[in-house]
């Protein structure tokens, strides 16, 4: 596993390597540290806590956006980790599961909708006019879900496509931050 939540962990006081104290996700920090020094994160399928959600989507954005700043600080931190031929399976957990969703995901959500306009514009293939009514209807399924949201009503078929546009917004605010 790579990086882990931590209301959710344990480690061997003998492993633990203490981290910077401006660090933002120090939880994820630690572990990763330790993965990569060799050693591995177990999944305890029987380990049990609790964790009280967020109160609203409000309060949830403030956490995905710390949560972002956080992956960000970690890639910066730990480069060596981005190193194929020193950690070869854990760089490729890591930037799959993490440095991609933190770094590239948003940005290219953003260019693959200027580019479906541009291409529609342009007159290129139908299917790209396909492709951008889909991405509009989504977006606009997104839109309604805020401000269902707003009136504290949710209908999942909005609430989803909201919720994964504003997950993907505090990934941009995360990196501002």
């Amino acid at each position: 596993m790579v990086g882990e939540a931590g209301e959710l962990f344990s480690i061997r006081t003998a492993l633990y390597e203490p981290v910077p104290p401006d660090n933002i996700l120090d939880d994820f920090m630690i572990t990763l540290l330790i993965t990569k020094n060799g050693y591995r994160i177990a999944y305890e399928p029987d380990a049990y806590a609790t964790e009280t959600s967020s109160e609203n989507v409000k309060e949830e954005l403030k956490r995905k956006v710390r949560i972002a700043a956080g992956g960000i600080q970690s890639i910066l931190r730990l480069e060596t980790l981005l190193n194929v031929f020193r950690h070869p399976v854990l760089s490729f957990q890591y930037v799959s599961h993490q440095v991609l969703r933190w770094t590239v995901i948003p940005p290219l959500m953003i260019l693959v909708f200027v580019l479906n306009l541009i291409f529609v514009i342009q007159g290129s293939v139908a299917h790209y006019l396909l492709l951008l009514a889909g991405q509009i209807l989504f977006y606009m399924a997104a839109a309604l879900g805020f401000l269902l949201e707003k009136r504290q009503l949710r209908n999942k078929s909005f609430f989803i496509p909201y919720y994964f546009v504003m997950m993907n917004y505090a990934v941009l605010a995360g990196i501002k931050r």
